[in-house]
């Protein structure tokens, strides 16, 4: 358990080394005033705590932290260095991912879940993402939405490995090709990715898709495998419930792509970060709850 001192710090020291190895990350220009290794520990802990907005982010650490941050600039040049970015955070998520083993795991489970562009009584004249996001349906809440869909590998441990995002219309045996690159072993997903044609072309992808089967269906696995199956499943839901809670990865809170992936990616390497810490700290990896003290 840390205390939120603890928890900055061990986050910053940790940014900061891993800039400091990639080496310098503009070309040209002069440097901001706050260093990107704060403007990422910024978004990093604020993500963690809730701040779901970069005008929250801002604000908390504007009112409560800006003896440690003292350059903190603006809230539109922060928002936009903090877009700029993009690329760092999704480098460093999989430093982080690959830093816990993820790689090396030979067991990976898929899921999707919805991420909302607007409210639905709004989406018929919303003109943000137009032509990209699309309609579709969200089976565990039972609601038509208007938005992507995020497509999500996790490993048994809750690492995440690989997402994507496509239109909300597109299929989860569709977008599953978009995470499922360069991976072996077995691939576990729900009855959303039940079909055989999908796993015969995975299978010579050297991946081993594993699903439950429909209810008047014949099984013929050994009935244990397909409880350890459903049991390891429930990782991915786990990991989908806390980015939609704590981090709020169903709302785009984004008007184009560059601000969405953005977004998205600090979401994602939050999220990562507390599985490390936890790990570091002895505890079970996904138990957020509690790692920061009151």
């Amino acid at each position: 358990m840390l205390d939120l001192p603890e928890f900055i710090i061990a986050v910053f020291t940790w940014v900061d080394d891993l800039l400091k190895k990639s080496g310098r990350l503009r070309e040209r220009g002069p440097h901001p005033q706050l260093s990107d290794s704060e403007v990422l520990t910024m978004e990093i802990v604020g993500e963690f705590l809730g701040c779901q907005t970069d005008k929250e982010l801002w604000e908390y650490f504007r009112r409560h932290w800006i003896d440690w941050f003292p350059r903190l600039p603006g809230r539109t040049s922060f928002t936009r260095q903090a877009a700029n970015l993009w690329m760092m955070k999704l480098q460093l998520l999989e430093k982080l991912s690959r830093g816990l083993g993820a790689q090396d795991e030979r067991i990976h489970i898929v899921d999707a879940f919805p991420v909302k562009v607007c409210g639905f009584k709004r989406s018929g004249r919303s003109r943000v993402f137009r032509g990209q996001a699309a309609y579709g349906y969200c089976a565990a809440k039972k609601e038509i939405y208007y938005g992507f869909q995020g497509h999500l590998v996790v490993t048994t441990q809750g690492v995440i490995t690989s997402m994507s995002l496509t239109a909300a219309n597109v299929s989860e045996t569709q977008g599953i090709w978009d995470v499922s690159g360069g991976m072996g072993g077995t691939l576990i997903g729900d009855k959303g990715y039940l079909s055989k044609a999908l796993r015969e072309q995975m299978s010579l992808q050297g991946i081993n898709l594993q699903t439950p089967l429909r209810s008047n269906m014949k099984d013929d696995r050994d009935p244990a495998f397909v409880r350890r199956l459903l049991r390891i499943r429930k990782t991915v839901e786990t990991v989908i419930s806390q980015l939609a809670g704590r981090f709020g990865i169903e709302r785009t809170w984004a008007r184009d792509p560059w601000h969405l992936t953005s977004r998205m990616a600090r979401k994602l390497l939050a999220h990562t970060m507390g599985v490390w810490l936890n790990v570091c700290c002895g505890r079970k990896p996904l138990r957020m709850e509690g790692l920061i003290a009151a």
